[in-house]
Parts: structure tokens; C-alpha cells; sequence
């Protein structure tokens, strides 16, 4: 992310209105050591945002008060997602993240993509889609009968695990030589 990047989120962030905690790794900014956010945003979302360096992202999407989820898409981040039923803020950058975000948006519809060059009014649009509108809602829906699947699949009957025990199996009847 470059420092206008960061600009126009903070300020995407701050007119949705919306509640949040904002991860900004020290380094995450281009050409820039510090976190040097604009002036003016944090009284802007005294009440509502918080900024962390680092947050513990499984714990923090399993929380109860986590509405969406801003994510590259990466396919640990998309799971932990689907697992814990949170919807998704696509933001991919690059390798697989980019067919995870399809898959996201088209096949499952379970988020909302945020594509081209970040500018506030389309981060503050995609939030309120997903938070405040009936797109948000379906999208919800959806998403709490994916976590439903998954669930299921990790049972010791389910998919996940039926289909490890046919890996380890076929594995293990190769001939060592």
C-alpha cells in the first residue's frame, strides 16, 4: 500500500460510519517507515476505529461484534473467513489471491470486491453495501450457510477429513524402491 493508499482508506474508513479495527503493519506503507496517518482522523473516529499494529486474526474474526472483513485474499485469510462466517472486503494483490477474490465474489457471493485505485467513496460504498444494505444481508446469508458446510466438513465424517484419509492412504500404498 502507498501513502495515498493509506489516505484514502483511513478516510473510506472514517465516512462509513461503520465500527472498526484497522491493522497497519509498521513497514505495510511504501517508501515509508512510520505510520503517518492524516490529520484529523483520529478524532474522526474516536468513537468508532481503532488502529492496531498486529491483531490475532482468527480470534478477532471468531468475535461475535465483526461484521466484514477487509482481506487480500490469501487462502489462509479467505478460510479463517469462511470458517468463522465473516464476509469479505476483497482487496487482492497478486498469485492466488486473485482467483480466491472471484471465487469470493462470483461463485460463492459471499463479499464484495474493491477494485481499481483506491479512493474513499468506493471504500465507504463497498462498507455500507455490505453493512448496511439489503447486498449485505443476502451476502450474510450466504455466508452463514458456507460456515455451516465448513463445519461440516471437518467432522470426522465430513469431506475434509474423508478425503485426508484417501491422501494418506493412496500415499502409502506407493512401493518404495
Amino acid at each position: 500500500m502507498d501513502y495515498e493508499e493509506l489516505i484514502e482508506t483511513a478516510w473510506g474508513l472514517a465516512n462509513s460510519d461503520q465500527p472498526f479495527i484497522w491493522v497497519v503493519r509498521p513497514g505495510s506503507i511504501l517508501g515509508k517507515d512510520d505510520i503517518d496517518l492524516p490529520d484529523g482522523f483520529i478524532k474522526a473516529t474516536s468513537g468508532h476505529g481503532k488502529i492496531v499494529s498486529w491483531a490475532p486474526q482468527q480470534e478477532v474474526l471468531a468475535h461475535a461484534a465483526v461484521g466484514a472483513f477487509w482481506t487480500h485474499n490469501g487462502w489462509n485469510s479467505t478460510l479463517e473467513a469462511i470458517c468463522e462466517g465473516v464476509p469479505m472486503i476483497c482487496r487482492p494483490q497478486f498469485a492466488d489471491q486473485m482467483g480466491n477474490a472471484r471465487y469470493v465474489t462470483h461463485v460463492w457471493k459471499v463479499g464484495i470486491r474493491l477494485e481499481g485505485k483506491l479512493e474513499r467513496g468506493k471504500i465507504e460504498k463497498a462498507i455500507r453495501r455490505l453493512m448496511r444494505e439489503d447486498e449485505g444481508v443476502e451476502i450474510r446469508q450466504r455466508m452463514r450457510a458456507m460456515k455451516h458446510e465448513a463445519s461440516l466438513s471437518i467432522k470426522s465424517d465430513g469431506s475434509s477429513s474423508i478425503n485426508i484419509d484417501k491422501l494418506v492412504n493412496f500415499i502409502l500404498s506407493f512401493k518404495i524402491l
